[in-house]
């Protein structure tokens, strides 16, 4: 049958120029799709896209080409849109990964310093008072051990005593991280 003819057929609703125009080409669509996308089955859903479009569009459609050269530029298009889709894919894709590794990061540190805070609290509320506020003033006020023994009115030494209650905790800290 002729192009026209199937054309004009088409525009009216005819199911049978539709398939005739679609066994007509598709195959070369197809292999046309698949020299960008490489992969058959994404070929294959493109061109029947295009397929589905030309059916939906078929009483609008404008072509001012031959059917041939309408349907390679449509199914260009479409190649490229999907290579754009891909490519926006695999960069949120990328920071999506980017993201968990980060959370995951976050949560091990979270956990460790929850547990850290947990032992330095026990190890704290074991001191006598003078000590935790000693070490409240090196921690939080960045204070001097010095500075510390004289407000207190402590030795230096006294000082020395939170270390050996956190020893075992620091020593596997250190350890977790060289």
């Amino acid at each position: 049958m002729e192009e026209q003819f199937l054309l004009v057929e088409l525009r009216r609703g005819n199911k049978n120029a539709f398939s005739h125009l679609f066994m007509a080409y598709y195959k070369d669509l197809v292999m046309f799709a698949g020299s960008y996308l490489g992969e058959r089955n994404i070929s294959e859903d493109v061109v029947q896209s295009v397929f589905l479009k030309v059916w939906n569009d078929r009483e609008s459609l404008i072509i001012e080409t031959s059917f041939k050269s309408y349907l390679l530029a449509s199914v260009r298009n479409s190649c490229l849109d999907e290579i754009r889709h891909r490519y926006v894919v695999r960069e949120h894709e990328s920071i999506i990964l980017s993201h968990l590794e980060l959370d995951d990061i976050d949560t091990e540190n979270y956990i460790l310093y929850s547990d850290l805070y947990d032992h330095l609290r026990e190890a704290l509320d074991k001191l006598p008072i003078a000590c935790r506020e000693a070490f409240e003033m090196s921690r939080f006020e960045q204070l001097k051990y010095k500075e510390i023994a004289v407000k207190l009115n402590v030795s230096e030494r006294t000082l020395g005593l939170l270390r050996h209650y956190l020893r075992d905790f620091l020593s596997a800290l250190i350890t977790t991280f060289p």
